[in-house]
């Protein structure tokens, strides 16, 4: 037996007129899980052929090198891109490589990964709602991860993608919020943010004076921060938009 997914739409306050609408990308518009994992594992697989020394770590040693990075530069917890570049570069010196070694090596490995990231095209029928949406609205993406916007198929129905990075800071903090709101001309309250996670993007667009709509499709139990900070609506399949708006 198939399960079919009902449609929900839970509102917690009124929408105000807005004027732009702002999405997160990765696990509101698509998967991103998948993708992500692959990209490192091909990333890897590509370090460790062309440095041999460094099959003496697993991912978990990797990880704890990158946080340690970020209690010496803190910016990089704001950068994927930049911390899995030091990580790399770091790592490769650990284990004997030379400077320039270690920097070609870094640069091999994030071409590699970027490569793989974004290796994929949203689907047909998350185009088709942003398509109709965007003949009402002007539509931009705010996400935190690197992936390129325009090789997924954004670039026709998104007027541009803001990314942390560069002193601007991931979701929640509301940077990127106020820099999408200076460059489509309008005030917060006139951005409508909707993006899947409770606190990067629900609490992030309510800190910055945005509107928000939560996608939250398996009507997952709230998180404990979006029990104080509700969305103004809560809906479970992203078709839902064309209704709601």
């Amino acid at each position: 037996m198939t399960y079919q997914q009902s449609a929900s739409i839970i509102q917690y306050q009124r929408l105000q007129p807005f004027k732009a609408i702002s999405f997160d990308l990765d696990d509101t518009l698509y998967n991103n899980r998948p993708y992500v994992t692959h990209a490192t594992e091909q990333l890897f697989e590509l370090i460790n052929r062309l440095y041999p020394a460094t099959t003496a770590w697993r991912s978990e040693q990797w990880q704890q090198l990158k946080h340690h990075l970020f209690t010496l530069r803190p910016e990089l917890a704001h950068d994927t891109s930049a911390a899995r570049y030091a990580m790399l570069h770091q790592g490769l010196l650990h284990f004997g490589y030379s400077e320039t070694q270690a920097s070609q090596g870094a640069q091999l490995g994030m071409d590699c990964f970027h490569h793989h990231r974004s290796d994929f095209t949203v689907a047909s029928d998350v185009l088709a709602v942003l398509q109709q949406l965007g003949q009402q609205f002007p539509l931009i993406g705010i996400t935190n991860g690197n992936v390129d916007s325009r090789r997924i198929g954004l670039s026709e129905v998104m007027q541009f993608v803001l990314h942390p990075g560069h002193g601007v800071k991931m979701k929640p903090h509301s940077d990127m919020f106020t820099l999408a709101c200076k460059q489509l001309v309008i005030e917060p309250s006139q951005l409508l943010h909707i993006g899947d996670h409770p606190l990067s993007d629900i609490a992030g667009a309510k800190m910055a004076g945005c509107q928000s709509i939560w996608l939250n499709p398996c009507m997952q139990q709230k998180h404990k921060t979006a029990q104080t900070v509700l969305p103004h609506v809560e809906i479970n399949q992203l078709t839902l938009l064309l209704r709601l708006l």
